[in-house]
């Protein structure tokens, strides 16, 4: 049986966790878990999240409908960082694009490739 504990956690007890969209491989965020985020997510199958600024539990799409259904947990070599692979329903981002990482940096500046979901 896995064991979050087993984990590496920082010195705040969080591990960063990148969710990405099982069917398409698309990056989609990145957050922070601790070890009973990550139990709550493998008992539940809602992706739950630590909120550092709120100091509390989130479980993504409770307030917004935007929920991400745990597909697979991946952890890395180093056991210090997690792949979160989700079914994602609507958009990942807060600013209600797909994904958290809509701008790139090309030819020395930074441009919006993807606009947010009308």
């Amino acid at each position: 049986m896995f064991d979050p504990l087993s984990l590496k956690y920082d010195a705040s007890g969080l591990i960063p966790a990148i969710a990405q969209d099982a069917g398409t491989g698309e990056v989609l965020m990145m957050a922070w878990m601790n070890a009973d985020s990550v139990a709550r997510t493998l008992e539940s199958g809602r992706v739950t999240y630590w909120s550092r600024s709120r100091q509390s539990f989130w479980v993504k799409g409770e307030s917004s409908g935007h929920v991400q259904k745990l597909v697979e947990l991946r952890v890395d070599c180093d056991r210090d960082c997690l792949l979160v692979l989700v079914d994602q329903e609507g958009p990942a981002c807060h600013t209600n694009r797909r994904s958290c990482f809509y701008t790139a940096v090309r030819d020395g500046a930074e441009t919006v490739i993807m606009e947010p979901i009308a």
